[in-house]
Formats: C-alpha cells, structure tokens, sequence
C-alpha cells in the first residue's frame, strides 16, 4: 500500500494512513456463504426442525430479522439459536467450504502489512464466528488485532460502538482507513471522525454488484436479487478488490468496480 494508493476508482491517500480497519463478512471473506446461510439454509433447516413449509418458516422468522436490524442480536448466533432451536455454529461450521476470501483481499492484506501499517478487523461477528472464519481462510495471523462489536455492547452502526473501541485501544480516528460494505456502519464511523472511509459494492461474488444509486442497506428479503447495474469493467490489482469509495469524509458515493 503506497502513499497514494488506488482502490479500485477509490482514491486513498495513503501518506494520511496510520491504521487500517477492515470489516470481515462482504469485505475481505465473500458474502455468498452468508447470503446463502441466511436466506436459504437456516429457513430449511428450521422447518425441517419444526415440521412446517418453507413459507411459514419464512412467516415466522422474517419479522424477527426486520425488527433486529443494525441491533447486536441481528450478528449474535447465540440469540439465533433461541430463536429458531438451531445449534448456529455447528451449521455454520456444516458449510464451512463455502467460506472463501473475496478476490484481491488476501493481497491487500499483505501489502498493509508489508507497508508497516497497522492492521485491524473490526467486525459484528460473534467471536465463535470470526473465529470458524478465520481458521477456515487461516487470515487471523495477518491481523494485528480482532475487534467484535459483542465486545462493547453496541454493534458499529451506532456511535457507542466507536467509542467503545477508542477507550479500549487507542488509536488516531483521523489517520485511519476504514472499509466495510454496510452503508449504515460507513456513515456512522464517518460520523465518529474517521478520516477516510471506503464501501465495498460487490461483497457477494454470487450476485451482480450493487449499483451506485442503490447503495443502500437492504431490507432483508429472501427473494430479492440486486438489480444488475452499469459500471465500470473490473480491475486486476495485487492491492485491489471491488469497491465503491465513500470519499474521505465527502459526497455521495463514487461509482467503481
């Protein structure tokens, strides 16, 4: 990672980087064992469990999803065991194969490291899961430090998270680089203070990337399929893998691959 570093079209100034933050699921480990979990696996499972059809295990569970939204129960494998009677993490671990690192990330990685920077994952997973994760893709030794937002009570969508995270580990908000693919964590460590904020648009190599004016966080729904959007031809870089930029605390977000 240089001083001036290209992501994708996202411009990062790098001679204003001390640490780099990176979120887990959709940014460097591909969405698609995550999507596929969520919205197909766990609802067979569950009326299988229960001896029900498929769509009244989806009238069941979707309205506990909506209602746990940017809340920590909505990552907490724990709250889902009570809710659905699975054991999360011994299906989680059922599948484990289809965890895989997204294109270009494991290069990335190496090259933060390489540059002397700080390196951090800053996750919503709960710890039994960033755990299955990173033994699986064996990433957990790139990583100076592994921060899960189960530990401050308040995932990183709200602002008491972020300063959770400060009092615990020190470090400078305005020369640190964060990248996740939730648009709602963006904004709100953008709020915080960090300097230079970037989005992922194709967290799940299974799907189409997500276009620029949709870049939103999804109500969840099983049968919805991202629209395919127009966008720039991906690029092929070892320090490089599919964003959209944030900007470095600036306007709406810029289209890139």
């Amino acid at each position: 990672m240089k001083n001036a570093a290209s992501l994708g079209d996202a411009q990062v100034d790098g001679s204003q980087v001390d640490l780099v933050m990176l979120d887990m699921d959709g940014t460097i480990l591909d969405l698609a064992y995550d999507n596929y979990f969520w919205r197909t696996l766990v609802f067979e499972r569950y009326a299988a469990l229960h001896g029900i059809s498929r769509d009244e295990a989806d009238a069941r569970l979707l309205p506990e999803f909506i209602a746990t939204q940017h809340t920590l129960p909505w990552y907490c494998t724990d709250h889902w065991s009570r809710v659905t009677g699975l054991d999360m993490l011994v299906l989680k671990a059922e599948i484990r194969e289809r965890i895989r690192p997204l294109p270009g990330a494991v290069a990335f990685l190496d090259a933060v490291r390489a540059s002397g920077r700080g390196l951090w994952l800053v996750t919503n997973a709960h710890p039994d899961t960033w755990r299955l994760k990173l033994s699986h893709t064996g990433l957990q030794p790139r990583f100076d430090r592994i921060v899960s937002s189960h530990e401050f009570g308040a995932p990183k969508e709200h602002l008491a998270f972020w300063r959770g995270l400060r009092a615990a580990h020190a470090f400078d908000p305005a020369r640190t680089l964060f990248v996740d693919d939730s648009k709602a964590v963006l904004d709100a460590a953008r709020a915080y203070g960090i300097g230079q904020v970037i989005g992922i648009r194709h967290p799940d190599h299974s799907a189409p990337p997500r276009p620029v004016k949709l870049w939103q966080d999804a109500q969840f729904n099983r049968n919805r399929s991202p629209p395919r959007a127009t966008s720039p031809a991906s690029r092929d870089s070892s320090a490089i893998w599919p964003l959209a930029s944030r900007g470095t605390m600036g306007p709406p977000p810029l289209a890139c691959t």
